[in-house]
């Protein structure tokens, strides 16, 4: 399974995406109520985030990154605590990340849907 489809699948699923076309399609932008259930799905499969970019209409306002809080992108204090400091500089952006998911993860999740397969075909 690749890092896109397994964000798709576990992540994303239900959430709507707001890219309409003014930024790259592999790039999912997300209402702040929506990246708020991105953050808590990421920690619950130990999914980091290296960076985290709000926009405001059509401008990014700012960029926060993982090393700015001296912590591994897989540390939900530092993503949480950029979120909160974004939701203060204003409200209602639209927000997009870059995630770290291990290969670890894709490998098992694989597995999984190889095995969800398999049982459909006896």
């Amino acid at each position: 399974m690749e890092k896109t489809e397994f964000l798709e699948k576990n992540i994303f699923q239900n959430l709507k995406n707001l890219n309409d076309g003014f930024d790259s399609d592999a790039i999912h932008y997300f209402s702040e109520s929506d990246f708020e259930s991105v953050l808590e799905r990421i920690e619950q499969f130990g999914i980091g985030i290296y960076e985290m970019k709000p926009r405001q209409e059509e401008d990014f306002l700012d960029v926060k990154v993982n090393e700015d809080y001296r912590k591994k992108a897989t540390d939900p204090k530092w993503y949480k605590k950029a979120f909160s400091d974004f939701k203060k500089q204003q409200a209602n952006m639209k927000y997009s990340a870059s995630y770290k998911v291990s290969d670890k993860l894709l490998s098992r999740h694989s597995e999984v849907a190889d095995e969800d397969l398999s049982e459909n075909e006896d």
